[in-house]
């Protein structure tokens, strides 16, 4: 089988996917999922360690701009592309995603779990996920998410979980999801130097890292900012309270 065929390759000994995979394969527009990565380089700190910046023929065999990225790069660009009605399927892909990288570090490409074979591409994959979709859809949507991201040492801006939990279905910018946060004593409320960042609670929980930085201002005084940034415990802890709240709303 063609290896473009495949979503997940081997290079440099890890698993990783293409852009121009992920298009083809989300039915999206190369150009717009290259957009969506362009614009997590500028917020994710740790960017160059899951996204790599390549040349891959196109189908006309003509060279141009791609990327490949790893398992963590993968998850946090595909909840873009996640709405509310296909979250459980999206998410039991992703899962899946996971343990074939598992298995390709392992040297295998397919394992017997819980009576299915694992594939070691997207095709199969999604009829791995058409198979289990009943029981899927007897599983909480929190459930499945905590899966998709238990693993991922991604940090991530809290604009950036806002557009994660409007992929999910929950009406909320970064604007009102702050306010949320400082309402619920997760971020100090207080007016001040901390203003914003994460409370005690918070730190103790483990749903925040502090990312500092200093410039220099125009006075020659070094400023040090600091900016909260949402680990992945805590992408899991609040996508799975902002769901259960929708559905207890909803009940």
């Amino acid at each position: 089988m063609d290896k473009m065929n495949d979503l997940v390759i081997m290079k440099d000994q890890q698993a990783v996917t293409s852009s121009l995979q992920v298009a083809e394969t989300f039915n999206k527009n190369h150009r717009d999922v290259l957009r969506a990565i362009d614009d997590l380089e500028k917020d994710v700190r740790n960017f160059a360690q899951m996204f790599l910046v390549t040349d891959l023929p196109d189908t006309y065999g003509r060279g141009r701009r791609a990327y490949y990225m790893n398992r963590d790069g993968f998850t946090l660009l595909a909840m873009g592309f996640t709405g509310r009605k296909a979250v459980k399927f999206k998410m039991q892909y992703i899962e899946a995603f996971n343990q074939m990288e598992n298995e390709l570090k392992q040297g295998y490409s397919t394992k017997n779990v819980g009576g299915y074979q694992v594939p070691s591409n997207y095709r199969g994959a999604l009829l791995l996920a058409a198979d289990l979709q009943e029981q899927v859809e007897i599983m909480k949507p929190k459930a499945i998410f905590a899966d998709s991201v238990s693993t991922s040492h991604t940090t991530i801006l809290i604009g950036d979980l806002a557009k994660i939990l409007k992929g999910n279905g929950i009406n909320i910018g970064a604007r009102r999801l702050f306010q949320w946060m400082r309402d619920n004593g997760y971020l100090i409320k207080r007016k001040g130097a901390d203003y914003n960042s994460p409370t005690q609670k918070s730190m103790n929980l483990g749903l925040f890292q502090i990312k500092e930085s200093s410039h220099v201002n125009g006075d020659g005084v070094t400023v040090v900012t600091k900016t909260p940034k949402v680990t992945g415990k805590g992408q899991n802890y609040f996508v799975n309270k902002f769901l259960s709240e929708n559905e207890r709303l909803e009940a």
